[in-house]
């Protein structure tokens, strides 16, 4: 048994180092030799949930629960990929179970808070934040990570005070404490007038002297990166923003090859399909979707429209993705025959599941936003399948597109293309070769906003936006930023809670130098 040990403990410190495809063959080997082993199960569970591999992490973290259903960790660990798989109402279920087993077994308070504000249950999230941290100053645990997803939290529905207050005392407890300088970053506006912000760049400064790992270095360099933005001092700027991109290409591999070729497989699928046969099926809700390039404006665009007393604003959300994945698409080639199918069956697939992701969401309204930038892929889809819907496309200049995908940290892996100047500028060459092939086949579907003109002419552009969306005038679209309706969760959470301004535009003249191979990359 003390070499069973010994091989478990090598195999945890591969896990704490990122070494999870070890974790998976070292216990894949100790299986053959110990098998049905709950342990063993569970840690090749988190290994591959580690990977973004849940499907097989489940199979994992079942097997374990078949052998001692009491394993609270297994448990756990089952309704985090069950929630990252979108199966929201099993996740939920299961949460709820822990808790109701052991009120003190502290991760699951954090882990379901996360499905809550997936779910824009945001009081229940920080009822349940809340409730860990009391637990871990009763247990001795340190009680920072719990206050570091409450502070985002509160950020996301734009409780600025409680952010505040809330990262001081994550600071005054540990002051390298990366995350939160990562939420200060976001929270401060830098300027040579502002000494606060200015003692802020020091102390991030001295950070990246201390021994830092490569996430934590990518982080603050990010930070430092918009901080001299605002600073004006543009050589650093550029200087801490590449070091933090190039950070990133190495640890995640680009996605960018297997994202250009689904775009012209979609083109290719897509050429001769008869968009007059509408799968009529379905719910009578109304999604208006939102897409676009990353950082084209999606965002605020969304902030407008759900402001309006008929709409409620779901934000990001995966769901038509993980739809179309899972139904049409085998190694980036779409199943055209099963589109054809779907479209005269006598169910609405895509339409059932989409809307079934909502059960736990408590939606009154009858006209939703999605605003996932990346839904852009699926046009086709949408026309066929949503016939009640609208779709808007968020144009903005291209280099400042660009520009701003450089400056920024996405923890969606979907976008591991963007950070490299070349993969930024290609992604943006597919994405319209893409909406230049919808508009051909469907240009009064479809309507395009640009960022230039909302942010130049805005009362015009929204009475516009509102007349496509079949939505009458209402004063709140205007002052939107005054609502805080729909919370945000995406890189433009400070951005999008201010008024319209123009500071934004042409940003890319300040680059241009330094972004030459981006910029000339572009169509």
């Amino acid at each position: 048994m003390n070499e069973f040990n010994d091989k478990i403990k090598i195999l945890q410190n591969s896990y704490t180092a990122g070494n999870y495809a070890k974790v998976i063959d070292g216990c894949h080997r100790l299986n053959k030799k110990y098998p049905n082993n709950p342990f063993l199960f569970n840690l090749n569970g988190l290994a591959l949930q580690a990977l973004s591999n849940h499907k097989s992490a489940i199979k994992f973290f079942k097997a374990a629960l078949d052998i001692d259903n009491s394993n609270i960790s297994a448990k756990n660990n089952l309704a985090n990929s069950l929630k990252s798989i979108g199966e929201l109402e099993l996740s939920n279920k299961i949460y709820q179970e822990i808790i109701k087993k052991d009120p003190n077994y502290i991760f699951a308070y954090n882990n379901y808070a996360n499905l809550k504000m997936s779910l824009n249950h945001y009081e229940e999230a920080i009822n349940l934040l809340n409730t860990a941290i009391n637990i871990a100053k009763k247990k001795n645990i340190n009680p920072i990570n719990f206050m570091l997803t409450l502070a985002n939290a509160h950020q996301s529905i734009n409780n600025k005070k409680e952010v505040s207050v809330l990262i001081n005392k994550i600071l005054e407890m540990e002051p390298s404490n990366i995350h939160a300088h990562k939420i200060l970053s976001s929270l401060t506006k830098y300027t040579k007038e502002n000494t606060k912000s200015l003692e802020h760049v020091l102390k991030m400064e001295n950070l990246i002297k201390e021994n830092l790992n490569d996430f934590q270095k990518l982080t603050i360099f990010f930070s430092l990166g918009k901080a001299y933005d605002e600073l004006k001092d543009i050589d650093k700027a550029f200087n801490y923003l590449s070091k933090a991109n190039q950070i990133h290409y190495k640890l995640k591999k680009t996605n960018i090859a297997s994202t250009n070729k689904i775009i012209k497989n979609l083109i290719k699928t897509f050429k001769d399909i008869d968009f007059k046969k509408i799968n009529e099926r379905g719910s009578d809700k109304k999604v208006i979707f939102i897409c676009g390039m990353p950082r084209s404006g999606t965002t605020l665009v969304e902030q407008i429209i759900a402001a309006h007393n008929k709409v409620y604003g779901a934000g990001e959300k995966p769901y038509l993705y993980n739809i179309i994945y899972d139904e049409f698409i085998f190694e980036n080639s779409l199943n055209k025959q099963k589109i054809i199918e779907n479209q005269s069956s006598s169910l609405n697939l895509i339409n059932n599941k989409y809307f079934n992701f909502f059960n736990l969401f408590n939606i009154k309204e009858n006209i939703i936003t999605d605003k996932t930038p990346q839904n852009f892929m699926w046009i086709g889809f949408i026309k066929i399948f949503f016939p009640n819907s609208k779709i808007i496309n968020c144009q903005r200049l291209p280099s400042d597109i660009c520009l701003s995908i450089f400056k920024n940290y996405f923890s969606s892996p979907i976008m591991n293309w963007a950070y490299d100047q070349k993969d930024i500028a290609n992604y943006y060459n597919n994405y319209d070769e893409l909406i230049k092939f919808w508009k051909s086949k469907l240009s009064e579907d479809i309507y395009t906003i640009e960022y230039e003109k909302l942010i130049q002419n805005k009362n015009e552009e929204i009475q516009k936006l509102l007349k496509f969306c079949d939505l009458e005038w209402d004063e709140n679209c205007l002052n939107f930023y005054k609502k805080n309706k729909t919370p945000i969760q995406t890189a433009s959470i400070s951005q999008a809670r201010e008024e319209i301004y123009t500071s934004s535009l042409n940003s890319n003249l300040e680059y241009g130098s330094y972004l030459n191979e981006m910029f000339n990359s572009l169509n």
